[in-house]
């Protein structure tokens, strides 16, 4: 099957930094009756204990492997933000683009290398604050020059403390026919 821009589904895309709640979203999505792409080779941890809800083959963009892609219309692929660019532009996507403070992002990641027993290196945060703020600017600059795609940001603290909103907002902007109320129960306050 092939997805051209005329194509009545686009690909809706999950991204956002690691640890912005992309997992979430993935899994909110699946609740509302949005199809997931996802090998599920990344099993769940303590870190993530509902899911990554990740495929493997969005790894391998940057090289130019996405034929995959051409399955994936109407469905949810997770992609990190700064795998967005690789995407091919032959596609339409509609982009739910998670918002997290770099702050929380940061003591999250913190947080899951603790657990992995894996170091953190703390006298890095001001530079990977620094290029994380400079990344997500940079994102939202592209996303405007981008035909393809359509762009909602989700701040994340704001899904988890008024979930039925959000899963409506959501619902809009994709403008499908989503289990709204199940979407709100994915999310784990």
């Amino acid at each position: 099957m092939t997805t051209l821009a005329t194509d009545p589904q686009p690909i809706v895309i999950v991204s956002g930094l690691p640890r912005s709640g992309t997992s979430m979203m993935m899994r909110m999505l699946a609740a509302g009756g949005v199809p997931l792409v996802t090998d599920d080779a990344r099993q769940p941890d303590p870190s993530n204990p509902l899911g990554f809800f990740e495929d493997e083959r969005v790894k391998q963009l940057p090289r130019g492997e996405t034929a995959w892609l051409a399955e994936a219309a109407g469905c949810a692929v997770k992609v990190v933000s700064p795998l967005l660019r690789f995407l091919p532009p032959h596609y339409r996507y509609d982009v739910l683009f998670m918002q997290r403070p770099i702050e929380e992002i940061m003591a999250s990641q913190a947080a899951m290398l603790r657990q992995r027993d894996a170091a953190w290196d703390a006298g890095a945060d001001d530079r990977v604050r620094a290029d994380y703020a400079r990344h997500l600017t940079t994102v939202q600059d592209w996303f405007a020059a981008q035909p393809h795609m359509r762009a909602l940001n989700v701040p994340y603290a704001d899904v988890v403390s008024q979930p039925a909103a959000h899963a409506a907002r959501i619902a809009a902007f994709l403008a499908r026919g989503l289990d709204v109320p199940a979407m709100a129960a994915a999310v784990e306050r």
